[in-house]
């Protein structure tokens, strides 16, 4: 699997309810899978890191990246859609 198999979804807002559900959701309707999630709260600021597997989706990525960043959108929060590539090469030191 190489990183452009995997795509990196941060997810930044004020907390509610239903925020990783929804998420989880179209992840899954995409016919992606969850590899690694990791989520805080500081406050009532909430941050989401996801790593999803998108191999076995036959969705364009632009479509995948619409579509995940409409479910923030729909909840008050700002969802980020990168290829895992990209997000690596835009943190190397």
């Amino acid at each position: 699997m190489d990183g452009q198999d995997r795509v990196v979804v941060c997810v930044i807002g004020v907390n509610r309810v239903g925020i990783v559900s929804k998420v989880s959701t179209v992840v899954s309707e995409l016919n992606a899978s969850i590899l690694d999630i990791s989520q805080t709260l500081i406050g009532d600021l909430f941050s989401m890191i996801m790593i999803i597997d998108v191999a076995k989706s036959n969705l364009e990525f632009k479509f995948l990246r619409e579509k995940l960043e409409t479910a923030g959108n729909e909840m008050g929060v700002k969802a980020i859609v990168l290829h895992e590539n990209t997000f690596r090469y835009m943190h190397r030191v």
